[in-house]
């Protein structure tokens, strides 16, 4: 190829790639003339500085407001804002911009700014638009991110940060990133607060509210970089401790601020569980917190049978008195995000245990006495007799499967053996990611594991688990339980449109666990939540659980076997046919009194040692659906308005 025709073929790259540009930002400034043209704004001179917030479930927005109310008292006029109404091109004429930002799946930001931080990372990226473009811009990030996921934590915060730096927008202060799960986020934020404030008004000045930015009173020098020579040499102002009232003063770097925030709302060293931002959101679901990290919650089947108006599954399945369980955990935290969470993920998580213990008799003690207050409070409710509420005054049952992760809990075998020798039957149900602590777990009435999907792509979609290893722990886990001589169980949750489709992947792991049982239940909405994509369009009917159970037990060449059904719960039991089916009647129920006295023994037992017959309104097909023909069945009457109401 000649010189000439290499030349001419680099001057045509150099005009497309000009070209593209163009229409590029052309688009852009259509963009913009759009929005202005639709939402005219008053002409300013001057625009204020920006504080966005990157919010997906609330707190960066709250966090972001916190900051927004501080600047106004000193003076300090800001406008809040959120990424989906800026147009990000007018980034360039910004003299101050403030982020608080959170990070969301995968380490990409919340869906109302991913136009923005499309923007960014494309803008820092194209070698076209330059290193000086935000070169007139100063900015400080607060990053809000989930220290357990490791590599991804903050990673938005940090993105905003390279990309800002890359493009010539001088950084201020660095990076500072609160930790949700560590509880320190407030006192971080705070800190951070103060040092921004202590910045605009003395090492940088915002005139009139909104006028000339004077940044750095070191002609130049970055506040990071003296920052981080104080780091180093382990003094200097940055180590005192401010109160936020004095904002005359610097405020605790990240790490030192971090250190002092720590020391609160810990016991040798260790921090509560359950921060005052959780147990307010908790409570305010109906929780009862049990010290630091435990939590007791009635159910609704609960009030139901107290008003003989029927039990749970469970009591259809394996005879539970509904009126005398009572729903408990002794850990609020879980390892996994899954989408279908009935708490929406207001409970903390985490890979192992890192705050302070509670004892496990204070929390039996606690758990029974919270329980029955408030079973107290169903006195004179109408169907409560004084019979039922007097035993539902005396628990015979504990379910380890409120929320969070029960398993987790250090001294989970000595809380279980307190409830037995309180001849208090469990039922313990865990996530299946600490094969180790199945491995250890003594004998419980009824194990379950959480199979909540068949396939590694689809388990991490559902579940949005915290370890990288995650598939691996859940194969273990299920290997773990085949050991287990007492009852074990699979508990499936059909979520239409994500699971119901692997019926021959399920089908593959009930021989690597061998469980007794296989609950398969429809999920239950909960409700919109910014944290879920869940809609009713994912909640099966009865007849689709029903119409999967039946080809599962089909798959599983009779080894399974289609045994009970709740119809009000949307739940069909599969059960381990040559063990639980004896002269072709099914022997699903617990003989408790019997578990009991084995428990007491000390001695060897395993699952068929305590099982006792299921009746037949239980079995599936009954015409009583699962519905115990002692209560009395109430049906709400529902009027929906007409076209001609």
């Amino acid at each position: 190829m000649s010189l000439s025709s290499v030349s001419a073929r680099l001057t045509l790259l150099a005009l497309l790639s000009a070209s593209t540009f163009y229409c590029f930002y052309e688009s852009r400034r259509l963009r913009k003339l759009k929005l202005s043209l639709q939402n005219p704004k008053p002409d300013r001179s001057v625009s204020k500085p920006k504080l966005f917030f990157v919010s997906q479930t609330g707190t960066s927005k709250a966090l972001a407001q916190r900051l927004f109310d501080l600047l106004a008292i000193n003076d300090l006029a800001f406008d809040l804002v959120d990424p989906k109404d800026y147009e990000p091109e007018d980034l360039p004429k910004e003299t101050l911009v403030l982020i608080v930002t959170s990070t969301w799946e995968d380490g990409k930001a919340p869906a109302s700014a991913k136009f923005f931080a499309n923007w960014l990372a494309e803008s820092a990226d194209d070698f076209r638009v330059g290193s000086l473009l935000l070169s007139n811009c100063n900015f400080a990030v607060f990053g809000v991110g989930s220290g357990a996921y490791g590599a991804t934590f903050n990673s938005v915060a940090r993105d905003f940060s390279k990309q800002m730096r890359a493009m010539g927008a001088r950084e201020v202060l660095p990076v500072w990133e609160g930790d949700v799960d560590s509880g320190d986020v407030d006192e971080v934020f705070d800190a951070w607060s103060v040092k921004v404030v202590g910045f605009l008004k003395h090492g940088g000045v915002v005139e009139n509210g909104g006028g000339e930015v004077l940044v750095s009173e070191s002609d130049g020098e970055s506040v990071a970089d003296d920052e981080d020579s104080e780091e180093e040499e382990g003094g200097g102002e940055g180590s005192e401790i401010v109160d936020v009232e004095d904002i005359a003063g610097k405020a605790p770097l990240r790490k030192k601020a971090v250190a002092v925030a720590e020391t609160n709302g810990k016991l040798n060293g260790k921090k509560d569980m359950v921060t005052p931002a959780i147990r307010a959101s908790l409570e305010k679901q109906g929780y009862k917190i049990i010290g630091s990290h435990s939590g007791v919650k009635i159910c609704r089947w609960t009030k139901s049978q107290l008003r003989g108006r029927g039990g749970c599954y469970k009591h259809s399945f394996y005879g539970i008195e509904s009126h005398r369980c009572m729903e408990a955990t002794p850990s609020l935290a879980c390892a996994n995000k899954c989408v279908f969470c009935w708490r929406h993920h207001t409970n903390p998580v985490g890979k192992s245990w890192q705050w302070k213990m509670d004892d496990p008799l204070e929390i039996v003690n606690s758990a029974i006495d919270l329980h029955t207050n408030m079973i107290k409070q169903m006195k004179g409710v109408p169907g409560v007799t004084l019979e039922r509420l007097m035993e539902g005054l005396s628990p015979r049952h504990c379910a380890l499967s409120l929320v969070g992760e029960p398993i987790m809990y250090p001294e989970i075998n000595t809380l279980v053996d307190e409830l037995h020798r309180r001849r208090i039957s469990t039922f313990l149900v865990t996530n299946a990611q600490f094969p180790e602590k199945i491995e250890m777990l003594r004998p419980v009435t009824q194990l379950y594991v959480s199979v909540d999907a068949a396939t590694k792509d689809s388990l991490k979609a559902i579940d949005r688990p915290l370890f990288g290893d995650f598939w691996e722990r859940f194969i273990d886990s299920l290997k773990a339980l085949r050991e287990k001589q007492q009852r074990t169980v699979y508990r499936l949750t059909l979520v239409k449109g994500w699971n119901t489709e692997d019926i021959d992947a399920y089908s593959k792991l009930f021989s690597i666990g061998k469980p007794d049982f296989v609950e398969i239940k429809g999920v239950t909405y909960c409700g919109t939540s910014a944290t879920s994509k869940l809609t009713m369009e994912n909640v099966p009917w009865h007849s689709d659980v029903k119409s999967f159970s039946e080809a599962l037990a089909q798959r599983s060449q009779g080894e399974y076997e289609v045994a009970c059904e709740h119809v009000h719960s949307c739940c069909v039991l599969l059960a381990k046919t040559d063990k639980f089916k004896v002269n072709g009647k099914w022997f699903t129920w617990i003989d408790y009194e019997k578990f009991h006295n084995l428990v007491a023994s000390r001695k060897p037992f395993s699952s068929m040692d305590y099982m006792a017959a299921t009746p037949s309104w239980a079995v599936y097909g009954a015409e009583e659906g699962g519905f115990d023909p002692g209560q009395s069945r109430y049906k709400k009457e529902r009027r929906h308005k007409s076209s001609t109401d």
